[in-house]
């Protein structure tokens, strides 16, 4: 009794304040009535009699406000008071507090992994003045998404357009050769056009940036370092202005050095150095490209800069009718540019924890239901000495939102710790947003450096765990307080019924949680099977046994083809004659890498445009084909003798002789490869077909190959070649009879003797290069089955849960039928039907939302369907079987019960 009488002590004191503060409220507007009345009565206007009647009862208004305050206070210390009562009543139960926490940690811990990486790369806004005006200006070409690499007439006409744009910069990242010391070094280095630097707002630390007339062509050769080069090659020395650098065997005067803290997001790699871009005012040059920024003029829109982009289009099909045709310009956010092709999947990823956190939040809400059972003779004794439902849901959710913050406080260590383990898995340091290689992910950094906590994430989290605190906790708060109070305190067993609305409750999340997780499983289904096909392709070339090197021959002494030619030929003759090589060549690039594209024109076949067709251009050595063991299907390869002197040849592959010549035979007849592009592919004679090769994927696994075309490295025009060179580095290819990579130090040798000592970079073997085309699938399918694998963990939790405090609560049922002559295998059947009925509705109902939601995962596919009949059919027996052996424990549990216990119990 004592007890009971210390209990309604406290909830009169928590709970009847409120009430107290409204009646003085009340009474307080009654007196200023009374008086008002009083005062018109003698003969005051209502408004007077008003005032004076508030001046009278002044005191009492300032009892009022210190009611207000003290209200304030109550409430503050309700809360307070509630939140301790609730990390006591939870400590109470260890094994419930812990079982919940845990998988609120691991839903809370996903959702908060994908938001740093959402915030990163998406949200947090750019780090230069004006951020929101800053765009990204591109081409878009009919039947393609936009291309944010440009050529630098399109640069130079959009300079033009000081109505639209404050500032335009081009900028782009090149490798050049860091020479002049005793080691040579291959270093990033950005080419930018003057307004680049102050367009992102650069802080410079010593010196300054670049000057007008350094930015023009044949201007000075001027360098701005890096903070982090500064340091790395000249120790922070404050007396390096003034000095020079060499790079590509050219010597650059250092004006600048910039301050540690600018970002250069916009690179896939931070620049080591800056160097003016230098571009001519009047050029042709389609064939280099740069990437463009700029800044909105205030007051113009982005829908506004694309309208006003239009007449421009008119002007540039004007001046270059031959590229033109097709093409049209549009500006976007530069934000939302570096993340165009990195949003799919960061959504994807998305959609993938919001199912996890709902199945975990199903999952904790049927912990509750089960705990609140227990509770009921407890909330029934509240109700009794006093307490409104209202307050009683209101404890309850705080105990709900205490076991939230405590799942979001580990969710965001287990969240940061493990989204910065995956992308360490997978660097970013592929070419920015480049569609043939998808995965990388801008602004991250390297390994995930640059996903950092901050208030954006803080915030998410604590809004994520408030809201999961809430939706976890309101159907068992609103189950739990609907209390038979008669009933509750006239049962003596200390033990309480959920009764069938609990049943139902707990039934229907654990249904729903089993349709997410077949949901979640389907899609991790999908993308293994399509990482699987992705391996089985045939990418045309055997990889095994390959080792690649790259080298920048930017250096003026390579310029003419007969010397890029002699330096070919020299390293591919001291390689092959290491022991263990078996053959070597050289080409501007890789197969599953290549993206060059070139006019091609049959020569003497009308035409109905510029050109026939685009296709892809390589430049290779002679036993490039055998390196790869790329087959020869008619004709013949390339050989020493295809040199500047000999009549011009080309080799197409299966797919450009199909393209252009189905039913004709195209050996003998004559290319000519690059006609408008500039200047320099005019040089270039008709060349003629003198074999065809088989198909090789040149970008990435899951698209068809495309139309191709090789020419021998010995006959390019020396402008192509300068070009060329300019762009991409030349790429050593060696078989080996051995691991290729037990060879690297002897070949890296042997070409660096044949350059003159230039650095080597990019070591890798072709399998590796392989492995990168399916790193994106594979990092997608990873993670989608981490988090299907949860999911399914998580499910079969729930339902078991379920199952055994079904048994728990027909305990008494289950007595009374083994004592009446029931056989176990009967009970244990009744049990296994029950759970075997969930399943069934579960798996049901996520079949049906799998065919919805698979609908979106097809841009992710290869080589099956979303709605794939063998997954379809395979992973509901698979969650079947999982559900089956978490209901099979209890009802095994229960064919075991000790009949006389449980009826002496009872």
């Amino acid at each position: 009794m004592p007890v009971l009488l210390h209990i309604n002590s406290l909830l009169h004191n928590l709970f009847c304040r409120e009430r107290i503060e409204k009646d003085l409220d009340n009474e307080i507007r009654s007196h200023l009535e009374l008086l008002t009345d009083e005062k018109i009565s003698d003969g005051m206007d209502r408004e007077e009699a008003t005032r004076a009647a508030r001046i009278e009862l002044g005191g009492i208004e300032q009892v009022k406000e210190s009611v207000r305050a003290v209200r304030a206070g109550v409430w503050l210390a309700t809360v307070s008071q509630d939140f301790l009562f609730a990390v006591r009543m939870l400590g109470k139960t260890p094994g419930f507090t812990l079982t919940a926490i845990a998988a609120l940690t691991l839903g809370i811990g996903a959702n908060v992994a994908i938001f740093s990486v959402v915030n990163t790369v998406i949200l947090k806004p750019l780090r230069a003045p004006d951020p929101d005006r800053i765009v990204q200006i591109e081409q878009e070409f009919e039947g393609f998404p936009p291309s944010s690499g440009t050529g630098l007439p399109e640069f130079n006409l959009w300079r033009e357009q000081t109505n639209i744009f404050e500032e335009v910069s081009a900028y782009r990242l090149d490798r050049v050769n860091l020479t002049g010391q005793v080691s040579p070094e291959l270093i990033p280095v950005a080419r930018v056009t003057l307004d680049f630097l102050h367009l992102f707002g650069a802080p410079v630390l010593r010196g300054r940036t670049f000057a007008a007339d350094e930015d023009r062509p044949h201007g000075a050769k001027v360098a701005v370092l890096s903070y982090g080069f500064w340091g790395r090659h000249f120790g922070n020395d404050p007396n390096v202005l003034g000095s020079s650098i060499t790079l590509g065997n050219e010597n650059y005067a250092v004006i600048g050095i910039l301050a540690s803290n600018f970002d250069t997001e916009q690179f896939e790699q931070s620049p080591d150095v800056w160097i003016p871009f230098q571009i001519e005012a009047d050029t042709n040059d389609h064939g280099s490209y740069c990437y463009v920024a700029a800044r909105l003029k205030p007051g113009v829109t982005v829908p506004m800069a694309i309208a006003q982009l239009q007449p421009v289009r008119e002007e540039y099909r004007r001046r270059f009718p031959t590229f033109s045709s097709k093409e049209n310009f549009t500006v976007q956010p530069l934000r939302e540019a570096m993340g165009n092709y990195s949003r799919p999947l960061i959504m994807l990823l998305v959609g993938a924890v919001t199912f996890v956190l709902l199945i975990a939040c199903a999952n904790v809400a049927n912990l509750l239901l089960v705990r609140g059972t227990g509770r009921m003779h407890e909330i029934a004794i509240r109700v009794a000495v006093g307490a409104g439902r209202s307050r009683v849901i209101r404890q309850l959710l705080t105990e709900s939102i205490v076991l939230s913050l405590a799942g979001a406080a580990l969710g965001v260590i287990l969240g940061m710790a493990g989204i910065r383990a995956l992308l360490a898995l997978y660097p970013g340091n592929l070419p920015l947003s480049s569609p043939t290689n998808p995965l990388h992910i801008p602004r991250i950094g390297e390994s995930g450096s640059a996903v950092n906590l901050d208030w954006r994430v803080l915030g998410f989290t604590l809004l994520v765990s408030l809201l999961t605190g809430v939706l976890f906790g309101i159907v068992p708060a609103f189950q739990t307080s609907r209390a038979d109070l008669n009933r509750l305190l006239k049962d003596n067993s200390g033990r309480s019924s959920a009764g069938v609305h609990h049943l139902k409750t707990r039934s229907l999340l654990v249904v729903s949680e089993l349709g997410l997780a077949l949901v979640m499983v389907i899609g991790s289904a999908l993308l293994i099977r399509t990482y699987i096909a992705l391996r089985s392709v045939d990418p045309g070339f055997n990889s095994h046994n390959v080792l690649t090197m790259q080298m920048s021959l930017t250096d003026t002494q390579f310029e003419k083809t007969s010397d890029m030619d002699r330096l070919v030929r020299d390293g591919v003759r001291r390689t092959e004659a290491l022991p263990g090589v078996t053959r070597a060549a050289a080409a501007c690039c890789l197969p599953l890498e290549t993206v060059w594209q070139l006019p091609l024109i049959v020569v003497g076949r009308p035409l109905d445009g510029p050109y026939h067709r685009f296709g892809g251009w390589t430049f290779i050595s002679p036993n490039y084909f055998d390196v790869f063991k790329i087959p020869l299907l008619r004709g013949r390869a390339f050989t020493d003798r295809d040199d500047a002197n000999a009549p011009g040849v080309v080799i197409v592959n299966q797919a450009m002789a199909k393209a252009l010549w189905p039913t004709g035979n195209p050996l003998e007849d004559r290319l000519i490869i690059g006609r408008g592009m500039r200047p320099e592919y005019e040089k270039d004679s008709p060349r003629r077909i003198v074999g065809i090769v088989g198909d090789v994927r040149d970008t990435v696994l899951s698209s068809p190959p495309r139309p191709a075309v090789y020419v021998p490295i010995a006959q390019l025009p020396d402008g192509i070649n300068i070009i060329n060179l300019r762009l991409l580095p030349i790429t050593w290819i060696i078989r080996t009879q051995v691991e290729p990579h037990s060879l690297a130090v002897a070949i890296q040798n042997q070409v660096q003797q044949a350059s003159g000592g230039l650095p080597v970079s990019g070591i890798r073997s072709m399998d590796e290069v392989e492995a990168q085309a399916t790193a994106r699938t594979r990092f997608e399918m990873v993670l989608m089955t981490v988090f299907g694998s949860s999911a399914l963990l998580l499910a079969a939790i729930g339902i078991y849960g379920l199952m055994a405090y079904s048994v728990q609560e027909r305990t008494h049922e289950i007595g009374i039928r083994l004592a009446l002559g029931a056989e176990s295998r009967n009970v244990r059947n009744m049990v296994l039907l029950q759970g075997v009925r969930l399943t069934l509705i579960g798996v049901a109902l996520g079949v049906a939302a799998a065919l919805v939601l698979t609908r979106f995962l097809s841009g992710f596919l290869f080589g099956v369907k979303s709605a794939d009949l063998t997954i379809f059919v395979a992973v509901p027996l698979l969650l079947t079987a999982v559900s089956l052996l978490a209901v099979w424990l209890p009802a095994r549990r229960a064919t075991r019960m000790n009949i006389l216990e449980i009826l002496r119990y009872e």
